[in-house]
This record gives C-alpha cells, structure tokens and sequence, in this order.
C-alpha cells in the first residue's frame, strides 16, 4: 500500500499598496480618537456639551475601561 504525496503549493499573499490602506487607517485612527474623548473626557474640564447626556451614555464604557467619573 503506497500513496503518492505530493508538495503542497505554496500560498501567495497579495501586497496591498499603502495607498490603499492609508485612507482608512486615517479614518480609523480619527474615529477611535473621538470615541476615546467620549468616554474619557467629556462632561469633565474639557466638554464641549452641557448637561449629563453624553456622560448617561458613555458611562458603563467608562467603568469597563478604567476611567474615574465620580
């Protein structure tokens, strides 16, 4: 009983240009920036809205993530 195996091919990847993935890094990096001051900053020294609303909606986020907000 014998088989014959054969060497699998190997596997090419595709290079992405970085003009390609720039665009959206950007974009990721400046939507993950306003989401961290949401839940880090807002409704302390540095708010940009009165009232407690944004504070109501990040505020369990703020917990799991570590920030103080009492």
């Amino acid at each position: 009983m014998s088989h014959a195996v054969s060497a699998p091919t190997p596997l090419h990847v595709p290079a992405i240009p970085i003009r390609q993935i720039l665009p959206w890094a950007v974009f990721a990096g400046l939507l993950f920036g306003l989401v961290m001051y949401f839940v880090s900053t807002e409704q302390g020294a540095l708010s940009m809205f009165d009232g407690m609303s944004v504070h109501e909606l990040v505020h369990d986020g703020r917990h799991l993530l570590g920030f103080p907000c009492h």
